[in-house]
């Protein structure tokens, strides 16, 4: 998987492509440590480009989430399509984040 992170109007969009899994771990840690380095108040996961995520990426966004909300930021979801849709909505994340 790549990750880069851009910063525009207040929000950190962190945009990730090819398989979101275990092996991505460091590439998204290393993408989350640079969007919360920034004075962003908002970060923003884009999926437009993910093809397959699996349940270690969920544990991932969920650590993230705890860490901005320690922040003071909100994390959202965004481009979320597909079996990448479907895997978010069987997991509820509906719930723990805004999804588009």
């Amino acid at each position: 998987m790549q990750a880069t992170v851009t910063v525009n109007e207040g929000r950190a969009v962190i945009r990730l492509q090819g398989r979101f899994d275990f092996n991505s771990h460091r590439e998204f840690r290393d993408a989350t440590d640079t969007a919360m380095a920034t004075p962003a108040s908002a970060i923003v996961v884009d999926f437009g480009a993910v093809d397959y995520l699996d349940s270690s990426a969920l544990g991932m966004l969920l650590m993230l989430r705890d860490r901005a909300k320690a922040a003071a930021r909100e994390v959202s979801l965004s481009h979320c399509r597909g079996a990448v849709r479907q895997i978010l909505d069987i997991a509820n994340f509906g719930k723990l984040f805004s999804i588009d």
